[in-house]
């Protein structure tokens, strides 16, 4: 080895030897966070007079999750706003039910079934059609 290999590995040695010293890291004579802080008295709750429920009246939070998300969305019949009157109105909605967002979750609810080709075109992967190709069945 020649000598400055020699002095740069001493050096480097030397330097890296130097972090391992005590630097007050992990010395304790800093404050406890734990200390510092005092703890608030334990206090009884008030008491809120709370009523019985009423013999055979239903029990609140009954519901199912589903129902639950579905008023969470869709909320109850509500007054329709101005706005969505007029966009109704220009719609034709004289034939549309006002309480229709109260029964978007109901089994009597009709919806199609679009069928295997549609979910397949829903679910292709995005792309500018460079790399597309038609296939015709029995062709």
């Amino acid at each position: 080895m020649n000598r400055t290999t020699v002095i740069l590995a001493a050096s480097l040695l030397a330097t890296t030897l130097s972090a391992c010293g005590s630097n007050s890291l992990f010395s304790r004579d800093r404050p406890d966070e734990f200390a510092v802080s005092r703890q608030a008295p334990l206090v009884v709750p008030p008491d809120f007079a709370l009523t019985p429920p009423a013999p055979g009246a239903a029990r609140p939070g009954n519901e199912t999750t589903a129902e639950q998300t579905l008023r969470a969305l869709f909320g109850g019949d509500s007054p329709r706003s101005a706005t969505e009157s007029a966009i109704i109105g220009s719609a034709d909605g004289p034939r549309a039910d006002a309480g229709i967002r109260s029964q978007i979750g109901s089994p009597d609810t009709q919806v199609v079934d679009k069928g295997l080709v549609t979910r397949d075109i829903i679910a292709a992967p995005e792309g500018d059609g460079r790399d597309a190709s038609a296939a015709i069945p029995g062709a």
